[in-house]
C-alpha cells in the first residue's frame, strides 16, 4: 500500500469508515445468525474488510455470476441493502458539506451502491488486470 493509501485510510476510518464497516459487520452478523443468510453474510464480510481500508483498492462486477447472483441481490436489497445505503448516504452527505470531506463523502457513495447489490462483486488492489 502506498504512503497517501495508507494515509487516506487512516483518516477514512476516523470519518466515518469504522463506523460503517461495524455496519457492515452487524448486517453480516445478523444475515449468519439466520443459516438462511449465510451467502450473504460472506458478500457482506467481504465488503466490510474493503470498508475498512477502500483506499487503494477496488470494487468491480465478477463477469462469472449468475442468476442466482441476482436473486441473492434482491433478497438482501429487501432484508439489509436499503439500510446500509441509507448509512453511507448519510454519512457521504455530512462529509461533503467539508472540503476535506469529499473524497470520503465519494467513497461512500461508492460504498451505498455496493451496499444495494453487493453479491456478485470483487475486490481487487487498485490497477489490477481482470481475470476474466
Amino acid at each position: 500500500m502506498s504512503l497517501p493509501s495508507f494515509l487516506l485510510n487512516i483518516l477514512w476510518l476516523i470519518c466515518g469508515g469504522l463506523v460503517a464497516a461495524l455496519a457492515w459487520v452487524i448486517a453480516a452478523v445478523v444475515m449468519a445468525i439466520t443459516i438462511i443468510g449465510l451467502p450473504w453474510s460472506f458478500a457482506a464480510l467481504r465488503i466490510a474488510l474493503y470498508t475498512l481500508l477502500p483506499f487503494g483498492h477496488e470494487m468491480r462486477s465478477r463477469r462469472d455470476v449468475g442468476v442466482l447472483s441476482a436473486v441473492g441481490n434482491i433478497i438482501w436489497f429487501v432484508l439489509a441493502g436499503w439500510w446500509l445505503a441509507l448509512a453511507h448516504l448519510i454519512l457521504a452527505v455530512v462529509l461533503a458539506i467539508t472540503i476535506i470531506g469529499l473524497p470520503f463523502a465519494w467513497a461512500h457513495l461508492k460504498l451505498a451502491g455496493a451496499s444495494l447489490f453487493p453479491v456478485g462483486t470483487e475486490i481487487v488492489p487498485r490497477g489490477s488486470v481482470p481475470a476474466w
